[in-house]
C-alpha cells in the first residue's frame, strides 16, 4: 500500500510540475517548490524528505526552460517586461528633463539679450533725436 501511495505522490508530482514548467500557472501560485507541493497536494517536508530527486529534476527543468527564454510564469514575464519598460521610460523622462533645462536656459538667455538690446534701441533714439529737434517718441513695450 505504501509504494502504491507513494507512486501516486510521484506521478501528481510529475503532473503539477508539467503544469508549472508549461503554463499558465494558476492564480496565487508560482513557479517553486511551495507551489510545486501545493499543486500536486504533498507537504513540502514529505516532498524535501521523500522526493529530492523530482526536486532536483524540477529545479533543472525550471533553469533549462528559464534559459531558453521562456517563462512559465506569465506574471513573472510581465513584470520583467514592465521592468523593462519602465527602464526605457526613465531613461525617457531624465532625457526630457535635460532638454528642459536646456530650454529653461536658453529662454533666460533670450529675453535677458532681448532686454538689453530694448535698452539699446531706448538709448539710440534718445542719442540720435535731440529733445527740441525732433517729434516726441514713445518708447516701445
Amino acid at each position: 500500500m505504501r509504494q502504491e501511495h507513494q507512486t501516486e505522490a510521484e506521478a501528481r508530482i510529475r503532473a503539477a510540475m508539467r503544469q508549472l514548467l508549461t503554463g499558465p500557472v494558476p492564480d496565487g501560485l508560482k513557479c517553486d517548490v511551495k507551489s510545486l507541493c501545493t499543486l500536486a497536494r504533498v507537504p513540502r517536508p514529505t516532498f524535501y524528505r521523500t522526493y529530492p530527486h523530482l526536486k532536483a529534476e524540477f529545479d533543472r527543468q525550471r533553469t533549462a526552460t528559464q534559459e531558453a527564454g521562456r517563462q512559465p510564469d506569465q506574471r513573472l514575464a510581465q513584470i520583467e517586461r514592465l521592468k523593462a519598460e519602465v527602464a526605457t521610460l526613465r531613461e525617457r523622462l531624465s532625457r526630457k528633463d535635460t532638454e528642459l533645462d536646456a530650454l529653461k536656459e536658453f529662454q533666460t538667455t533670450a529675453l535677458s539679450r532681448l532686454a538689453a538690446q530694448h535698452e539699446e534701441i531706448v538709448m539710440l533714439r534718445r542719442d540720435s533725436f535731440p529733445a527740441s529737434s525732433s517729434p516726441q517718441l514713445r518708447p516701445v513695450e
